[in-house]
């Protein structure tokens, strides 16, 4: 049994209100997020520090991208397009503590970009329905093959940190964020569940309970005003 949760975009004190909720029903459940820590909300750089001090696992996603490649200066379009997606709030978060910038950094690159579990696939955006002809005929979930195939296309629109397309079922609950909704939705056709519930604009953060591609629960907190 896991804990997943949605992206949480620097809304740190609503994701310390849903951590005790998960806490009070779940007590030592291990947890994970599909990323996005950063961007749009007050406190990115609180939020990594939290996950790094507890231990807590997340993939990375789109957003953390952006971030490492405008720091590490690798990749100038990504860089750009991390000006055009709630930057100034990341960097306003590391004002008072501009040290932490690279640890955290170092803590992105060491993050995978999925997590396949007993329990459920996690990741930002999750496997296109566009590999349908690739994965489970010739690769592995998981394999090298596999991983060579996800790093190849990693700034492609149908990616697992950008795609918005119909999600391919793996055979075990996908867990993704990326697609904002207003609530959790389940697509059972394609065995995917969509957590991202939009913390920035002020609707809430979400977490689902996972067991064995089950969801024994789903736990929302209405964001914080604080957080934005």
């Amino acid at each position: 049994m896991v804990a997943v949760v949605g992206d949480i975009h620097g809304c740190y004190y609503t994701f310390l209100a849903l951590l005790n909720k998960i806490g009070e029903r779940y007590p030592g459940v291990e947890l994970y997020s599909v990323g996005d820590l950063v961007d749009r909300g007050k406190f990115s750089c609180s939020v990594i520090d939290c996950f790094i001090e507890n231990g807590f696992k997340f993939c990375i996603g789109n957003h953390e991208q952006m971030f490492l490649h405008f720091v590490e200066k690798t990749d100038p379009y990504l860089a750009l397009n991390w000006i055009q997606n709630g930057y100034e709030t990341t960097l306003l978060s590391y004002e008072q503590q501009p040290e932490k910038i690279d640890e955290h950094i170092n803590f992105i690159k060491s993050s995978p970009l999925y997590f396949n579990l007993d329990d459920c696939f996690i990741s930002h955006a999750g496997i296109s329905s566009a590999y349908k002809n690739i994965i489970g005929r010739r690769f592995e979930i998981g394999s090298e093959e596999f991983n060579k195939l996800i790093l190849r296309d990693i700034a492609e629109e149908t990616s697992i940190l950008w795609t918005r397309d119909t999600l391919l079922d793996l055979g075990k609950l996908q867990v993704v964020g990326h697609s904002r909704k207003p609530e959790v939705v389940i697509k059972k056709k394609n065995n995917a569940v969509y957590i991202d519930t939009s913390a920035f604009t002020g609707n809430g953060l979400s977490a689902v309970i996972v067991e064995n591609s089950n969801i024994l629960e789903i736990i929302f907190e209405k964001t914080d005003n604080r957080d934005f």
